[in-house]
């Protein structure tokens, strides 16, 4: 069994190369991002509180996230893994994931980050803005906001999992088949 984080600043490639990392692997995709959509599409209470959140382009608070997760990998089947997209973003959050998962006979098999340059990010999001219908996918001001969480806030996660030897960088620039195949490495490494 893979449980892989997928990790990366926001725009870096997490949701296109989890689509193929799912196809190849068989995991099941676990995005924070999908489960707050989902919340916000059925309105729930859970899912009002994080589009606050969200829209200011910021995280949303540890107890929300911790809980879908938990309820999405309790309801999961003959899963032949996760991949976590977007999440743990702190190292509280990975810590309780960690909990989490050994409450389940689970361990996270490593944490895999997209490194990509500032520009870069800013232009795909704005680019993904275009469609993606996200408030905060189209505001300058958010698009820094959560750059600089990501910077702040999340990037210590990655020392979380270097210091457990689960960590690796990968260049999350070019073209996506060679990150994948960068990516696949990896993986088929563990």
């Amino acid at each position: 069994m893979y449980n892989i984080v997928l990790f990366g600043p926001p725009g870096a490639g997490k949701g296109t190369q989890s689509e193929k990392l799912i196809q190849k692997y068989g995991l099941t995709h676990l995005s924070t991002g999908d489960l707050f959509r989902k919340h916000l599409g059925e309105g729930t209470e859970l899912g009002n509180l994080a589009k606050k959140y969200m829209n200011e382009g910021r995280l949303v608070p540890d107890e929300v996230v911790i809980g879908m997760v938990e309820e999405k990998i309790a309801s999961t089947k003959n899963s032949k893994g996760f991949i976590f997209d977007g999440f743990p973003r702190t190292t509280a959050q990975a810590s309780a994931l960690d909990e989490m998962l050994e409450k389940h006979g689970m361990s996270i098999s490593g944490m895999i980050a997209l490194d990509v340059p500032e520009d870069v990010l800013k232009a795909r999001i704005k680019e993904r803005g275009k469609t993606s219908g996200r408030v905060d996918d189209q505001d300058d001001a958010k698009i820094n906001t959560r750059i600089k969480v990501y910077l702040d806030e999340t990037l210590p996660v990655a020392d979380y999992y270097e210091k457990q030897g689960k960590f690796k960088k990968i260049n999350g620039v070019g073209a996506i088949d060679e990150i994948f195949s960068d990516i696949t490495k990896v993986i088929d490494s563990y």
